[in-house]
């Protein structure tokens, strides 16, 4: 009966990644009719995400505008299917404005930088989307 100990070891070696991974939140951003701006609250702590999904069209320009109560939260901005960020808060501010180069969902991901992140620090943020 051995065996039943080393599946129960198993068991919880497996259940490890799971908790331990990052909480992502998304949230999907629709505009009421004739709006074309939305301005969302927000906490993060940690290693925590938000990642707002913005849909747009082609030649239309997003702005993104994030204001923190932490110097280390930042926002990126990512095209539909791409690897790699359009926007990288951390080296580029916490401002972002471009004409959307395709039609697809946008993703505007609120993150912490792991400076702070690995302390477990709060961020209160306010972030405004508009796409005209």
């Amino acid at each position: 009966m051995k065996s039943v100990p080393i599946l129960g070891v198993v068991l919880v070696a497996f259940a490890i990644p799971v908790a331990a991974q990052d909480p992502v939140k998304t949230v999907p951003v629709q505009f009421a009719k004739g709006m074309t701006a939305k301005a969302f609250k927000g906490t993060i702590r940690g290693y925590a995400t938000v990642n707002y999904t913005v849909p747009a069209r082609a030649g239309q320009t997003m702005t993104v505008a994030l204001t923190t109560s932490n110097a280390s939260s930042y926002f990126n901005v990512t095209a539909p299917g791409a690897d790699a960020a359009l926007f990288i808060g951390s080296t580029a501010g916490n401002r972002f404005s471009a004409k959307i180069p395709s039609t697809g969902v946008y993703t505007v991901q609120v993150y912490m930088m792991r400076n702070a992140a690995r302390r477990a620090e709060t961020a209160n943020y306010t972030v405004n989307i508009t796409v005209r």
